[in-house]
């Protein structure tokens, strides 16, 4: 049984798999449920005018068009992610939404990207540390990035909390884990960051930590459980025909009013010193 985390080994997913990652990646940015986490740190990424700001595993590019789309943003925006399908979609969104001028994308591992030291004044990872090969390398080469006393951000979830409603309570519990195991690399990378942060030269400013409930309706997780219940199946920790009623009872949760889950997030402002 293999884990194989489908945001760290995007390059090796079929063209259908990675489409629906794309639609996931999108459909979260506009979920109300989970923006509101990014509303409430994007002023922390709003550097001065000219300023540069570095996403490092942008995705689609969505939260730096969010980030772009702020009228108080003044400076250029660059996003990186080693999916080149990812950095596509990327460029065809920011430009359907008029951002081509404000936002650039371009493809990049977080481990090592070709950026000259202290390129940016703000360096920030969204939901990226929680699936690296190695979160040390990639803090590591934030910290690089960024000019000496400006500012990094990291926001990511405790998956270890992430938890599903199921009336078979040893079977939620064990069907969490498998969920969890199966789509991040680094679950609980949230707990390890502030002991962590020192050693790289950063002074941690402000951290705080939201749930993110939702009892009776699902939307954020129900889009979470439908994309990445098959990888259960793919590593080898339950069969497809305990999955996919455990999807079904999920759904049913929805359409039912009953519906049950909830997973705590975590975002870290810093400064390099």
């Amino acid at each position: 049984m293999t884990a194989r985390d489908p945001h760290r080994f995007v390059n090796e997913l079929d063209a259908a798999a990675v489409e629906r990652l794309i639609a996931r990646l999108e459909s979260r940015a506009k979920d109300k449920v989970f923006t509101h986490l990014f509303d409430r740190y994007a002023p922390e990424l709003v550097p001065g005018p000219a300023g540069r700001v570095l996403e490092v595993g942008c995705g689609t590019g969505a939260t730096l068009r969010a980030l772009a789309g702020r009228p108080d943003f003044a400076g250029r925006a660059v996003g990186v992610d080693q999916s080149a399908e990812f950095i596509a979609a990327a460029r065809k969104f920011a430009a359907s939404e008029s951002f081509a001028d404000q936002v650039a994308f371009d493809v990049g591992d977080a481990h090592d990207l070709a950026f000259p030291d202290a390129s940016f004044d703000i360096v920030f990872a969204h939901t990226l540390i929680s699936h690296v090969t190695d979160p040390f390398s990639v803090l590591r080469e934030m910290v690089r990035l960024v000019k000496p006393g400006g500012k990094l951000a990291i926001f990511d979830g405790d998956y270890a909390s992430m938890t599903y409603a199921l009336p078979d309570h040893d079977l939620g519990q064990r069907m969490d884990a498998a969920l969890v195991k199966a789509s991040f690399n680094n679950p609980r990378i949230m707990r390890d960051l502030p002991r962590m942060m020192p050693e790289f030269g950063l002074r941690l400013e402000s951290a705080w930590g939201e749930a993110v409930v939702e009892i009776g309706s699902g939307s954020y997780f129900k889009s979470f459980a439908e994309t990445y219940a098959p990888y259960i199946v793919k590593a080898g920790f339950f069969p497809a025909d305990v999955v996919e009623p455990w999807l079904a009872a999920q759904i049913k949760a929805i359409d039912d009013g009953t519906f049950f889950a909830a997973c705590t997030y975590y975002t870290y402002i810093a400064r390099r010193l």
